[in-house]
């Protein structure tokens, strides 16, 4: 059974996407602000996903996916009343999967968890378990990624855009094509939060950043050792 945590200050809202999510089939935990979200989510793989509303008490929600990312790579679904390309570039920015604005439908929103959900777990049974580059290795059972013995914090679609590339070394991929790939065409036209992405990761994976090359005007590859 997958295990959902669900974040809005909005008791009600909280009520309903838990109510929802439940008959779903999902083991569902809630919590009203970012202190708590944040002490439940250290929790060692207590969740498989987290809804996280951006409206919190306190500390908002942009400020606890920011925390989170320093210690988890768990997929990050935001809930936001504003619905301007800021807001959605600045959440996906942070390492958030995916971002719906309220309000929403409940079938939808569901629609979105299971989504991410399954992409996560058809990366994770790829053939290729292991994937290796000199110091460089991506776990991809356990969706984990060390380098030079070190283990290092990547977020969803970061572990999963390193994955596409190094699962085809010299291969060129164009920035739409990548868009297409991680982001399902969402976002086919927003080549910021692509490089964003790509140069979080390379300042994760030194001393392999070079390893991801830019190709002007077109793209970006994995070379080869």
């Amino acid at each position: 059974m997958k295990r959902i945590l669900v974040v809005d200050g909005d008791t009600g809202v909280r009520a309903r996407i838990a109510k929802h999510a439940r008959m779903e089939g999902y083991d569902v935990t809630e919590a009203g602000d970012g202190e708590t979200a944040l002490s439940l989510s250290r929790q060692q793989n207590a969740f498989d996903l987290m809804v996280l509303a951006v409206n919190l008490p306190g500390m908002d929600g942009f400020t606890v996916l920011k925390a989170v990312r320093t210690f988890s790579a768990i997929p990050v679904l935001i809930l936001s009343s504003k619905n301007t390309a800021e807001d959605r570039i600045h959440g996906l920015e942070l390492g958030a999967d995916d971002y719906m604005t309220k309000p929403f439908s409940a079938r939808e929103l569901l629609l979105r968890i299971s989504a991410i959900l399954k992409r996560c777990s058809t990366l994770a049974s790829e053939e290729a378990e292991v994937l290796r580059s000199g110091g460089l290795v991506l776990d991809l059972t356990a969706r984990r990624v060390e380098v030079d013995g070190r283990q290092i914090n990547l977020t969803p679609r970061e572990f999963d855009l390193l994955t596409v590339l190094m699962s085809h070394t010299d291969v060129a991929f164009s920035r739409k094509r990548l868009l297409d790939i991680i982001w399902g065409g969402e976002l086919s036209t927003d080549t910021r939060t692509l490089d964003t992405h790509i140069q979080h990761i390379r300042c994760a994976i030194v001393p392999y950043s070079d390893r991801i090359v830019t190709l002007r005007g077109v793209g970006y590859r994995f070379e080869k050792e």
